[in-house]
């Protein structure tokens, strides 16, 4: 039986809906409109995506709780990263509601919008230890998504939490466009001692780079230095659908990464389009198939 191929970040939105979508202005004002799962599946379909994880937008409870519940409604979507308040002494008990409801089994992780925080150490507070804390012992995963001002933070509360899993979005947004190469590896490299429970998401990266000009080849450098600190196994493929949409078509993006894994073997490339993913979020899907395999 072929690997399942898996698109591991993408979105859902409908600004109409009242959140915090500000930021869909200027530029991005192509894709302010209403996202849902009748509008990705014809992509889906033509790059031949089995599977997905639908990434929260805005830090909002009332997100995470729609999300799970499209997730049972939609057969593609195999997880949700959903959004609870790390610093709330009653984390636990949210974390557990969501889980017990009937749609409970999909979500298999948390974010934050870690960059629109201030303090670039805000993961290092005590209040958000705890949180994340909470979070393992739930078995969640958690992603990290910060840009170059929160990476050092990122890397000590790996480091501090060798029990939890941690993936890392869209390579930490290096500045392709700006070639931004030598100081976002340098701090990149930190995660190399932690890469047993850190997966890294080969995503977003077509929005780093030049809009009008940007090639595979623009790419390539970030992703061999990816593989190089996390290795094959601890990479995955992530569409940032539709935030890619204002760069690139679904299949452009997916050509793309293609390319710039031309080197690699078959099983090396189904790692990445597939089985990370799986084992990264533990997907309830493919659970069963994984889980004597799993190393955390």
């Amino acid at each position: 039986m072929s690997s399942p191929r898996i698109d591991a970040h993408h979105h859902f939105w409908d600004p109409a809906s009242g959140g915090d979508y500000g930021w869909l202005s200027g530029p991005f004002d192509p894709i302010n409109r209403r996202f849902g799962p009748d509008d990705l599946r014809p992509a889906l379909v033509e790059s031949h995506i089995d599977g997905t994880v639908l990434v929260q937008t805005w830090n909002d409870l009332g997100e995470t709780w729609a999300f799970i519940r499209t997730a049972a409604a939609t057969d593609f979507v195999d997880g949700v990263v959903g959004w609870v308040d790390l610093t709330d002494p009653e984390i636990g008990a949210t974390l557990a509601a969501l889980q017990a409801a009937p749609e409970g089994k999909w979500l298999v992780g948390i974010r934050h919008l870690i960059q629109t925080e201030a303090d670039p150490n805000w993961l290092l507070r005590a209040d958000v230890k705890r949180g994340l804390q909470t979070i393992g012992a739930a078995g969640l995963a958690y992603d990290l998504v910060p840009n170059l001002p929160q990476l050092p933070s990122c890397v000590q509360t790996v480091a501090a939490f060798p029990e939890q899993r941690f993936v890392l979005d869209h390579i930490a947004k290096p500045e392709i466009r700006n070639r931004g190469f030598d100081e976002w590896a340098v701090l990149m490299r930190g995660f190399r001692p932690e890469r047993g429970h850190v997966w890294c998401k080969l995503s977003g990266m077509v929005t780093e780079a030049n809009w009008q000009h940007w090639t595979p080849e623009d790419l390539r450098p970030y992703v061999l230095e990816a593989l190089d600190i996390f290795g094959v196994d601890r990479c995955l493929f992530g569409s940032d659908w539709p935030v890619c949409l204002v760069v690139a078509r679904y299949k452009r993006v997916v050509d793309a990464l293609q390319e710039c894994l031309k080197d690699l073997t078959s099983e090396e490339r189904d790692q990445i389009f597939g089985r990370s993913a799986i084992e990264a979020y533990r997907l309830p899907r493919y659970s069963s198939a994984t889980s004597q395999e799993l190393p955390i």
